[in-house]
């Protein structure tokens, strides 16, 4: 079985690069790069991993990218670029043909403008990855699912994957409205699901597998076995969990799938939906 680990991040961490590491995250506040992580794939039996922007500056994708070139096990880049510029189009071409870069993302969670994705000038930017044949990931809180809604079904030829199966209230062991909506935005096909970044969303000191079963339970009757893929989010989830742990939740609640099942879930789903051929 091909084991993708389909989100997680690398950075030379500095203040100003990452604003969003906040002194409650200081474990984060050091550099995390593919010779720390490739050793937490292989002894999880992952092959490989994809990595995704954690900072909103092109700089990211061109960092992304070289250790994409450099690193076999990193299979694909979902990087950042400024999806409202005018010229996007021209600026999605210097990137195209890069046979690594799978697509690209926005921190929407950070917008301090709740209907920020719904922005004439935004929606443009994304209808514009079709014609490059790249996806985007859509990184939100609970919150923001109403506008994904809307969102989404307005750009229903773009391949989409919403990324911590939309940050629901674990810690406080809520599934209302979350999980309404998240069956709601299942709805549309070319929207697949990660898992993944749930150990964050959890109280991060005292969280137990079963805090998670109703989320998971949820997101697969919503999307099935065809489009969900599991991720990391290392290495965020190291502020609740190390590595082996948070893999360990989806391996032990998949355990009892067919084989044909977790093959999807567990490597086939991303190496597909982020067109990776090698």
């Amino acid at each position: 079985m091909r084991k993708i680990d389909a989100h997680q991040h690398f950075w030379h961490y500095t203040p100003e690069q990452y604003p969003w590491i906040s002194d409650q995250m200081a474990v984060l506040k050091k550099d995390y790069l593919p010779a720390n992580l490739h050793p937490l794939l292989k002894s999880s039996g992952f092959e490989g991993c994809v990595a995704v922007q954690a900072s909103q500056h092109t700089a990211e994708t061109e960092f992304l990218l070289k250790l994409a070139e450099a690193h076999d096990f990193i299979k694909g880049v979902v990087g950042w670029i400024d999806l409202q510029d005018i010229n996007v189009n021209h600026h999605l071409k210097k990137w195209a043909d890069h046979p690594k870069l799978c697509g690209f993302r926005h921190i929407i969670q950070d917008e301090p403008d709740d209907l920020f994705m719904l922005r004439p000038a935004f929606m443009r930017g994304v209808k514009a990855l079709k014609s490059f044949n790249l996806t985007y990931d859509i990184l939100i809180f609970e919150k923001h699912l109403p506008a994904t809604l809307q969102f989404v079904s307005y750009l229903t030829d773009i391949r989409m994957v919403v990324d911590h199966i939309a940050k629901p209230k674990i810690a406080r062991h809520e599934l209302s409205p979350w999980q309404e909506n998240i069956k709601s935005l299942a709805q549309y096909g070319q929207v697949y699901c990660k898992i993944s970044g749930m150990v964050t969303e959890a109280d991060w000191q005292h969280w137990k597998e079963e805090d998670f079963r109703p989320y998971l339970d949820t997101v697969v009757e919503a999307f099935g076995p065809d489009r969900l893929m599991v991720g990391s989010d290392w290495p965020v989830c190291l502020l609740a969990a190390p590595y082996e742990k948070v893999m360990g939740i989806v391996e032990h609640y998949f355990q009892s799938f067919s084989k044909e099942e977790k093959e999807k879930i567990f490597g086939l789903n991303a190496l597909n939906f982020y067109n990776v051929n090698s």
